[in-house]
């Protein structure tokens, strides 16, 4: 294989790149923003992401970047785009960052004078926009003819922050909407060469792929809801135990354990604007996506859920201050775009309530966020010893440790909402609430 190029060095373009490039395929990747170029060509990783400058460091001379267009052309025979695709008001994605690129690398395939070349979009679209803009645009610009001169896939990875390498090169399947076999067969053949397992591979064409995509995070997030709803409920229930019971739903083929825990909210930035287009692109054509719809309520019910028990638990003790472990969405990364502990501490603000955080990557973009407005702790025991209310909103493995000799203020009441501790390990200066456990219920 002559080479890949991958457009968009972010948070997953970056990755990609590096997986292309430790299996053996040279990569050059590109970026509008200087300085992901400079760091990728001196060894540097541009984004926070465990593993990924392991596999730069390995990847010696077979990753390189750049900012030409026309040197993507002529060193790959794929390109890869990677770019953002932001909501609309509407719902629908837009596509103007994919189409701006398309329109630079259109113009570079027209000069290039080679025989083929495959582009695979993998920043999420909203379905018809593979046929509708882009490929009308490719052809516009270039004077080429889609099938014979250039090829398109649809090829989206289901992947998360925190895990994107591992999931990368391990994938459940590889989804390749085709605008023919020849464009299927050659991206099949990089993933084949590329994974470390053996995924199914989901073949069809460009509009099944796009409806595919938005369609399976829609059903993810109605399964968290619907675990959220249960876990309310057990909350009620004397005796009831939220992990015994979604353990043996998740036993049952039909349903999996993946994603049916119990605890806060979805956030981040796919599960919420993925769920939003794909109510949008229903009423597009008339359908009314009910259960999208009350996924949606859910999820913002599950954070008022949380403020309501934390205000209980701040007017029963008469403390104005709240400690929060966990400002990320999930564990491993940075991203606070529509995290549980965002929205809260959003609302504690507004109830002139002071905040402490820590997290172990996500201090920085919470100060850019919140600024003087909250206080930030320098480690878990820093945090935990500021306050005699304490909420665990992600399950890190470093919160796992806490136990009695973290506590400081006599009583410390902890809303632990993966229920990552063991409560045993507290003395009675410790009142330990778990979202799905009754109060006292597990102590």
């Amino acid at each position: 294989m002559k080479g890949l190029s991958v457009v968009g060095l972010g948070k997953l373009g970056a990755c990609f790149a590096a997986c292309f490039a430790y299996k053996g395929i040279p990569t050059l990747g590109l970026d509008i923003n200087v300085d992901f170029v400079d760091a990728i060509n001196s060894g540097k990783s541009p984004v926070v992401e465990p593993g990924l400058q392991d596999l730069i460091d390995s990847c010696e001379s077979r990753l390189k970047a750049t900012q030409d267009y026309e040197q993507v052309l002529t060193e790959s025979e794929i390109t890869f785009l990677v770019v953002p695709t932001p909501s609309s008001q509407s719902g629908h994605f837009s596509d103007k960052y994919l189409q701006d690129s398309l329109k630079h690398l259109s113009e570079a395939l027209k000069k290039a004078g080679k025989e083929y070349h495959l582009f695979v979009i993998t920043s999420t679209v909203s379905p018809g926009s593979s046929e509708d803009n882009l490929i009308p645009l490719i052809e516009s610009v270039s004077g080429k003819k889609l099938n014979r001169d250039f090829g398109v896939c649809y090829s989206p990875e289901f992947i998360a922050l925190g895990s994107v390498i591992s999931d990368f090169l391990n994938p459940d399947l590889i989804l390749i909407g085709e605008s023919d076999q020849r464009a299927g067969d050659r991206l099949e053949a990089v993933y084949k060469a590329c994974c470390e397992n053996a995924p199914y591979m989901a073949r069809m064409s460009l509009i099944s792929a796009e409806i595919m995509k938005i369609s399976l995070n829609s059903y993810v997030t109605m399964k968290i809801s619907f675990a959220n709803t249960l876990a309310n409920i057990c909350e009620a229930v004397p005796g009831a135990n939220i992990d015994d019971i979604t353990k043996a739903l998740g036993a049952d083929k039909r349903i999996s354990p993946h994603y049916l825990q119990g605890a806060l909210g979805y956030g981040g930035p796919c599960f919420p604007r993925d769920n939003n287009a794909f109510l949008a692109f229903a009423a597009k054509y008339g359908v009314d996506a009910m259960l999208a719809k009350s996924t949606d309520s859910v999820n913002e019910f599950q954070t008022n859920h949380l403020l309501h028990q934390v205000g209980e638990h701040i007017s029963n003790s008469n403390n104005n201050v709240v400690s929060i472990l966990g400002l990320a969405y999930k564990p491993n990364t940075p991203e606070i775009e529509e995290s549980a502990a965002k929205k809260l501490i959003e609302e504690l603000i507004k109830r002139d309530l002071e905040v402490i955080v820590y997290d172990p990557l996500a201090m920085d973009n919470t100060r850019n966020h919140f600024g003087e407005d909250i206080l930030y702790a320098s480690s878990v025991r820093n945090c935990l010893s500021n306050s005699s209310l304490c909420i665990i909103t992600t399950p890190d493995k470093e919160f796992k440790s806490i136990d009695d000799s973290y506590i400081i203020q006599n009583p410390t009441i902890i809303i632990d909402c993966w229920r990552i501790l063991e409560p045993s390990r507290f003395s009675e200066r410790v009142r330990y609430f778990g979202i799905g456990i009754p109060s006292g219920g597990k102590s």
